[in-house]
């Protein structure tokens, strides 16, 4: 099950307070997560446990995170359904499924451990 919430959320922490410093998550995707204001997450819930995530601030997306290639398909088949996403510097850990749920891939970055990812609009 996919679920939207924000750190406003009476249970935002129960669901996502492991993920924020986990040396795990740093060390897979490498990259740190916050709980800014105004980001929105989609998370995928199996038996009451986050098992991915995505996190957005307006059109960008900001962290991504996932324990299945499955259920981070599943989050960005939604959020590409549901959102104009504009260039969104991400980890490039889970590259093959962005390109694999339809996003594009920026090319030749600078970038060691990130890419950018987009949507061509029709």
């Amino acid at each position: 099950m996919i679920k939207k919430i924000t750190n406003k959320e009476e249970n935002f922490y129960e669901y996502m307070g492991r993920f924020f410093g986990s040396r795990l998550v740093e060390k897979q995707t490498s990259d740190r997560m916050y709980d800014d204001d105004n980001k929105e997450w989609y998370i995928y819930l199996e038996e009451g446990k986050v098992q991915a995530f995505v996190s957005m601030n307006k059109k960008v997306i900001k962290n991504i995170y996932t324990t299945k290639e499955k259920y981070l398909e599943e989050i960005l088949t939604k959020i590409k359904n549901e959102c104009d996403i504009t260039y969104s510097i991400v980890t490039n850990y889970y590259q093959d499924i962005y390109e694999k749920c339809g996003f594009k891939v920026g090319k030749n970055q600078d970038y060691k451990n990130f890419t950018t990812i987009y949507l061509e609009k029709n």
